[in-house]
């Protein structure tokens, strides 16, 4: 019981990391491209109570852990007004591509941490206790940050992946996507809990096999020199 109480503050605490900085990186990308909104409310701050959204950021995965499926949140949106960017179409792809890229970054962080805590001088300096947490610790944030990124990636809002696709759909193809946009909570849903009961097929699994646990595995075997 308390090893499962240890992994779930441990991930947490990863997940909270993941999204401030994520969202921090987007404000910071706005600004930087010319739309100071975002900054001037105070979105590019590592302060957690800047970001948090009650429902998708508390509620949302409290409600998904107690349902015993895949757990996902997000945090408040950050405010872009595309007229104010430099260049709208190519730095609304950027501002929303910066969230994910945070969280690829810090994934490769916590893998530098893992490649430091794993060294022979730093294990014999710290009580095996500290080291087994550390090294747990580093193992979840590299995976929920990788996690965190590739599940923003996914083209249906409120996700980064959304914003990204968009600029590049024109006519009849654009107008269908907003049609289903309509939908977007409810088709995640579907993909993330009925189809997997019903089918046995699980998308999210299946996406994530293919792009979070190889990378994750990469950065762990460059982690450990393996």
């Amino acid at each position: 019981m308390g090893l499962k109480i240890s992994s779930l503050l441990m991930s947490a605490l990863a997940v909270m990391l993941g999204i401030v900085v994520h969202e921090s990186a987007h404000a910071l990308a706005a600004y930087a491209l010319g739309d100071k909104t975002a900054r001037s409310r105070g979105r590019v701050s590592l302060n957690p109570l800047r970001h948090i959204d009650p429902f998708g950021t508390i509620l949302l995965p409290l409600l998904m852990i107690a349902a015993g499926g895949p757990v996902f949140a997000f945090a408040k949106p950050v405010p872009v007004y595309l007229n104010n960017l430099k260049h709208p179409k190519r730095d609304e792809v950027l501002v929303s591509i910066a969230g994910p890229a945070s969280n690829i970054i810090l994934a490769c962080v916590g893998a530098a941490i893992l490649s430091l805590v794993a060294s022979e001088a730093v294990a014999v300096a710290l009580p095996t206790a500290v080291l087994s947490a550390l090294v747990d610790f580093s193992f979840t944030f590299i995976f929920v940050n990788l996690s965190l990124a590739f599940f923003n990636l996914i083209p249906l809002p409120p996700l980064d992946g959304s914003s990204i696709l968009v600029p590049f759909l024109k006519g009849d193809a654009l107008h269908a996507y907003y049609r289903i946009q309509q939908y977007a909570m409810p088709i995640l849903i579907v993909v993330l809990y009925l189809l997997p009961m019903v089918t046995g097929i699980d998308l999210i699994g299946m996406y994530f096999d293919a792009t979070v646990y190889p990378l994750g595995d990469v950065l762990v075997s460059l982690a450990l020199g393996r």
